[in-house]
């Protein structure tokens, strides 16, 4: 695919996040990938978990050169400007992260995200001064390559178990900001009255929120608390992994009722058409 196709999902991508909001969702291989572009979604992202569960693996167990692998597939799947998942920059020095997102924006993303956490139970977050560092190599690598990649920056705060989750999440998120993070993401933040402090506090820059299990708002709602875009996680290949446990436990009781919400033959083979 030539270097202008992937300027031109660039474009379309950045542009999504100037104004309104809109979804994002997260496909775990290319058939889901081509589902959400036949329902008519805009953009896709990869997710870390949905990818390495279908690889029967535990999140963030696949190395660096399994999901670069993934996000070309992703790429390739559909027309839609695709996010990274890209966890750490899968490099715990910057020289390393700077050389791995160089190697992903070669996938054909059109954004990728890098959080803060370390996955080390001892120290769960970089250090605040290393995490913006992180940041800047990021924004650096992307400015050096050219191309026009959107840049994510993950507070991981909630999802660690930070004691002061919110106020630590605004500290670094304002930071990357001022790093040159395109966009913010608080993974976690799930309340309503939190979201809308971490919106206000990196205005004008957008703000990413992951729904990632059933919730008691709409997209019009986050729409109005100032929310660009909402993306799932592993949520839809949870729910499709939902779907095929109670199926299997059914049948590994001798029983078929767990085929009832299946989608039929004829309706996926029009959806792959």
């Amino acid at each position: 695919m030539n270097r202008n196709h992937y300027a031109a999902r660039r474009a379309a991508f950045r542009k999504l996040h100037e104004s309104g909001s809109f979804l994002i969702p997260n496909p775990w291989d290319a058939g889901s990938a081509h589902v959400l572009a036949a329902l008519g979604f805009k953009a896709l992202a990869t997710t870390s978990s949905g990818y390495a569960w279908s690889r029967a693996k535990p999140d963030h167990a696949p190395d660096v050169d399994e999901v670069l692998a993934h996000c070309r597939q992703i790429v390739e799947a559909t027309d839609l400007p695709v996010n990274a998942d890209f966890e750490d920059g899968h490099a715990r020095d910057i020289d390393g992260l700077v050389k791995n997102v160089r190697r992903c924006i070669d996938t054909g993303v059109a954004g990728l995200s890098i959080e803060d956490a370390t996955g080390d139970a001892a120290q769960p977050l970089y250090a605040f001064d290393e995490a913006i560092a992180r940041i800047r190599a990021a924004r650096a690598a992307i400015d050096a390559s050219g191309q026009d990649v959107l840049l994510v920056a993950r507070a991981e705060c909630f999802l660690v178990g930070h004691a002061d989750a919110l106020n630590e999440s605004v500290r670094r998120l304002r930071a990357y900001a001022d790093a040159g993070a395109d966009c913010l993401f608080a993974p976690g933040a799930r309340e309503t009255g939190q979201i809308a402090v971490i919106v206000d506090a990196v205005a004008p820059k957008p703000v990413n929120v992951l729904v990632g299990r059933a919730a008691p708002y709409t997209l019009a709602d986050l729409a109005r608390l100032g929310v660009r875009r909402v993306s799932v996680g592993g949520a839809l290949a949870g729910a499709a992994w939902g779907g095929f446990l109670n199926a299997a436990r059914e049948l590994a009781a001798g029983r078929f009722d767990g085929f009832a919400g299946n989608a039929t033959h004829d309706e996926m083979d029009a959806l792959m058409r």
